[in-house]
């Protein structure tokens, strides 16, 4: 785990391969040199290529090899750089998967950014590996034996999602412009300014499901409160979906739960299947859940979801169904049954429902998580996994170039003679970033 922020990395000599969207790396970039590191970068693409400013970087490698030239690249820019540790977003991209095992061979430290595992206000950095590849233990006697930790209270983000879409946007348009100088890069998702029509679609989705979705939020919240079944769809093309789900595809998982749902669920129960947001503009799968739910004869009690409030649903169903979202790990912490269709780190007993989603539909009410398992499995992903912040918008009152504070755990809340709120701010600065502000 890396426990200590930017404090892990000083006097480090660190490889940062791709990141997520946008000029978050960049500005770590900065961060880490600041706290001693010395950064070298790897562009891929014509969009890591302008989300990579020179002055954050001691050097900066455009990659432009066939993926079979890259072991052997990379291998090579270890050696001469003397890198010790290694850096990147995402851990199931082809080129960052061969990256960790030649890196685990020659004994070389990685550390690996995704999403935040408690969303929307933290970000996720570990060591090796995310989700399923973590290595977060499983048995809840690890959880409950741990000593009881103080965890600040997390400072609010907000929306990121405009952030994210403006990002996005700019980078997969330099990298669409820039394939001539990349032509043998191949992106784990579509890339290219053709997504712009997508981007529309979503857009005009959003706002059109607001209207249509006016009454399924009353009555899920009202006469079927308690009678309802959630299941949250994840992005088409998600790693979690390709290499953590046992599923071929979305379609595939929806296939699975309403054949389940209508053999095996309560008859006045109903069942809400919820697009994932940022995957609005890409997919629609209104005609297979209207076409599974009639072959399975449940016309009339399979509702489909784009734009509600998923806090106000959690509160209300009877149970979840997820294939290892964090979606389920939300629901946990609202104390809503949850069974995992994939693999996931919060597939602990005594979180989740360890039976199958036959038996879950009518047992879900003796699977109600344990509240002090699932505050002290909080408490340690924040402690040891978490990072306050976004990889899209910076967090307010933080003075890092990244925008997130990047804790330092080992520390005593400074006494400054100020306010709770200026308090937990300070308590997130490294020992570095404390001293340039003149603490102690």
């Amino acid at each position: 785990m890396i426990n200590d922020g930017l404090n892990e990395f000083r006097d480090k000599r660190l490889l940062i391969l791709q990141g997520p969207v946008g000029p978050f790396f960049a500005r770590l970039a900065t961060d880490l040199a600041l706290a001693g590191a010395t950064v070298f970068k790897v562009n891929f693409n014509a969009g890591d290529w302008v989300f990579a400013p020179r002055d954050s970087y001691s050097r900066v490698f455009n990659f432009t090899g066939h993926a079979r030239d890259w072991p052997a690249y990379l291998t090579d820019l270890l050696l001469r750089l003397n890198i010790d540790t290694l850096l990147l977003f995402g851990d199931c991209r082809a080129l960052h998967v061969v990256a960790l095992d030649i890196c685990r061979i020659r004994g070389i430290q990685t550390g690996v950014f995704e999403e935040g595992y408690l969303r929307p206000d933290f970000i996720t950095l570990e060591r090796d590996g995310v989700n399923n590849n973590s290595s977060l233990p499983s048995d809840p006697r690890f959880y409950l034996g741990q000593l009881p930790q103080h965890v600040p209270d997390n400072i609010p983000l907000g929306s990121t999602y405009g952030q994210a879409a403006k990002w996005g946007m700019l980078y997969f348009a330099a990298a669409s412009l820039g394939r001539p100088w990349f032509r043998h890069y191949q992106h784990h998702r579509r890339l290219g300014i053709s997504d712009g029509p997508s981007w529309v679609v979503s857009f005009w989705r959003k706002h059109r499901c607001r209207v249509s979705e006016r009454a399924l939020l009353p009555l899920l919240t009202g006469e079927k409160s308690g009678k309802f079944f959630l299941a949250s769809l994840q992005m088409r093309g998600d790693a979690q979906m390709a290499v953590h789900s046992g599923f071929d595809s979305v379609e595939a998982f929806i296939e699975h739960v309403i054949g389940s749902f209508a053999k095996h669920a309560p008859a006045d129960c109903v069942l809400a299947l919820k697009h994932h947001p940022l995957d609005r503009g890409y997919s629609d799968y209104s005609l297979l859940i209207r076409r599974m739910a009639q072959q399975f004869g449940v016309s009339d009690r399979c509702f489909y979801l784009h734009d509600q409030h998923l806090p106000t649903l959690l509160r209300h169903a009877r149970g979840v169904v997820v294939v290892n979202s964090t979606v389920g790990l939300s629901a946990v912490g609202e104390g809503v049954p949850v069974k995992l269709c994939g693999y996931s780190i919060y597939d602990v007993q005594g979180l989740t429902y360890q039976g199958n989603l036959d038996t879950f539909w009518m047992h879900a009410h003796l699977a109600t998580p344990n509240p002090a398992l699932y505050q002290a499995f909080r408490n340690y992903l924040i402690s040891h996994t978490q990072h306050q912040g976004s990889f899209y918008k910076r967090l307010p009152g933080v003075s890092f170039q990244s925008g997130v504070a990047w804790a330092d755990h080992g520390a005593k809340p400074p006494h400054h003679g100020v306010d709770e709120d200026q308090r937990a701010r300070l308590w997130r600065l490294s020992d570095f970033q404390r001293r340039q502000q003149g603490g102690p």
